[in-house]
């Protein structure tokens, strides 16, 4: 079969949109019913052989970039990825999350749940910084873990870059009607379609539908004029950000802090963990490594630096909004507007949530932007049908992975209401980046035919103990917040696995930008990750799961064996050209 990686001139003059069956399931096990129970048949064998292939950078560089029969265009510099590391975090996250896990687990301790998320956020951007240099492609942590981690960790955590992009993305558009209300001053919910269905899923939002899909109009029509745009809008909403924390401090009342820890330490990491949303969008800037100019100077300058401002921003935007008013007196969806009311500073409001609307449009602009960038690397690896990963060759964008997120995240948007979508979004982000973690490890301590067998066995023992031990804090944690037996046992067991690693020798220099103090960073890296996911609640976990079984029964019946096909062409496509090679001698 040929048309699986054909590359070959005679694509390039297909219409770009174009539905046959070839487009969406060109691999061997799908062209009948009789190959596809031929390789229902094979699924174990299937598996194991996907469980332990890995990728290289030389793979997701090159070849599978050919799936997209165009280029994206080379248009962005260290100047846009940093605007657009703005634009994508600076939204939903402190302008909704804070006042509702102030008002419900933090109370004015929500400045230290912001110090916590982004000490954890900006050891992720460590990890994600590295990788993005090296290994500059759309595919952002999907292909990074595809080739240190193999394709089954790869396909659990495309899953969840699905889920995270498609729930994030509705989450803000949600966000962005309640603003859009309250600077109309209309009562709460008052632009939604109230119906009978179950709580949490009762208030149909077609504002949010229709955010959704302006953001992925712009994003479609050209990068380069999203980058613009969105420069412009973030400019904006930095001058109401700063205006926020300025007038606010000027309204400050000191007494608003008293209790400092309403809801004790366990509150802190609780509201910790739902906040860490608020951090998510900087892993879109990795995925434009494939469209920005000179990726190993650019790259961290706009993650680095955008990110260092921004958890500095938070933290202040947060005390703010504790010292305005009692966290009690806290309005949970539109909290900042309400606290100006609150003192006086009626016109205030209007201009917070002007802003807020500001930074949530360009959070859906660059979301729509990255996650469709995922979206397209993915289709590339087959693990979603290969339609998706077609760039137009004119807008040089993935026009079809932007409509796929767009309209399931609109659908979700039409439903759901932000709550029940923030603690599936932050396990999903915090399993994704203790995962990245894990391959940074893995990256620096093992590389393929060269690291001695018991190394190698060392470094997963040693990775095992790390993670196990980091699980036993954060159960001890959430059994007992007020004990300390459990962590002389778990915290000590962190340090010898971490210690153990330090001691193997490193196999890979990075070779621009690598992250400092390996093994040690990466290791509380996963840690606090861990440790943040075992803060949120067992309803979060549960919906997590189900998204899991979802996606597992996706791939048995579909992802193995479209990959796994895939795979098998690939390589003999290398055997076909090694055995020409060596015909013709030297």
């Amino acid at each position: 079969m040929s048309s699986v990686g054909d590359m070959s001139g005679e694509i390039q003059h297909k219409s770009y949109w174009r539905f046959s069956k070839q487009d969406f399931l060109p691999e061997e096990s799908f062209q009948s019913w009789g190959n596809y129970r031929s390789a229902l048949s094979e699924t174990c064998f299937r598996f194991k052989d996907r469980l332990i292939s890995l990728s290289d950078d030389v793979n997701e560089i090159g070849e599978l970039r050919k799936q997209s029969e165009n280029e994206m265009k080379r248009c962005l510099t260290w100047w846009d990825l940093t605007w657009f590391g703005f634009g994508s975090v600076v939204g939903a996250g402190i302008f909704v999350l804070t006042g509702q896990e102030a008002h419900e687990h933090a109370g004015p301790a929500i400045v230290l749940s912001y110090v916590a998320s982004g000490v954890s956020a900006m050891l992720s951007v460590f990890c994600y910084t590295e990788f993005a240099v090296e290994v500059p492609v759309a595919g952002g942590s999907f292909a990074y873990l595809r080739i240190e981690l193999g394709d089954f960790v790869a396909f659990i955590t495309a899953g969840n870059i699905l889920l995270e992009s498609i729930a994030g993305s509705a989450a803000v558009a949600r966000a962005w009607t309640s603003y859009f209300t309250n600077l109309l001053n209309l009562p709460s919910n008052s632009l939604r379609i109230h119906t009978n269905l179950a709580e949490g899923f009762n208030l149909l939002d077609p504002i949010a539908v229709g955010v959704l899909v302006i953001a992925a109009t712009i994003a479609i029509i050209s990068t380069r004029k999203t980058s613009l745009i969105n420069w412009i809008a973030t400019a904006l909403n930095t001058a109401v950000i700063l205006f926020v924390i300025i007038a606010g401090f000027a309204h400050a009342n000191t007494s608003n802090l008293k209790p400092f820890l309403p809801f004790g330490a366990k509150g802190i990491f609780q509201a910790a963990a739902i906040v860490y949303f608020a951090y998510g969008g900087f892993d879109n800037i990795a995925t434009m490594a494939e469209e920005t100019k000179n990726p190993s100077r650019d790259i961290p300058i706009g993650l680095l630096g955008s990110m260092s401002i921004i958890t500095v921003i938070y933290c202040l935007m947060a005390l703010t909004l504790s010292m305005m008013q009692k966290y009690t007196e806290i309005d949970k969806g539109a909290a900042y507007s309400v606290a100006f009311q609150s003192v006086g500073m009626n016109w205030a409001r209007y201009l917070v949530a002007l802003g807020a609307l500001k930074g949530m449009t360009t959070v859906l602009l660059v979301g729509a932007l990255g996650q469709a960038r995922y979206t397209t690397h993915i289709a590339r690896a087959h693990m979603i049908p290969p339609w998706f990963a077609l760039v137009h060759p004119k807008t040089g964008t993935p026009i079809n992975a932007t409509l796929l997120i767009t309209i399931s995240s609109a659908l979700i948007a039409f439903f759901s209401s932000l709550d029940v979508l923030a603690s599936l979004l932050s396990v999903s982000t915090l399993f994704i980046f203790m995962m990245m973690a894990v391959a940074l490890l893995v990256r620096r301590y093992r590389v393929k035919e060269i690291t001695p067998q018991t190394n190698l066995l060392k470094l997963v023992l040693f990775l095992l103990i790390i993670i196990a031990s980091s699980m036993g804090t954060s159960a001890y944690w959430g059994l007992n917040p007020n004990g300390w037996v459990g962590y002389a046992v778990t915290i000590p067991f962190w340090f010898l696995g971490t210690t153990g690693l330090s001691m193997l020798p490193q196999q890979r220099e990075p070779k621009v930008w690598g992250v400092p103090l390996v093994p040690w960073l990466p290791s509380l890296s996963i840690a606090i990750n861990i440790f943040l996911m075992g803060s949120l609640g067992a309803e979060a976990f549960e919906r997590f799961g189900i998204c899991t079984v979802v996606m597992l029964i996706y791939y048995v019946f579909f992802g193995l064996h479209a990959t796994y096909d895939m795979a098998h062409l690939h390589r003999k496509a290398q055997s076909t050209e090694v055995n020409m090679i060596g015909r013709k001698g030297p």
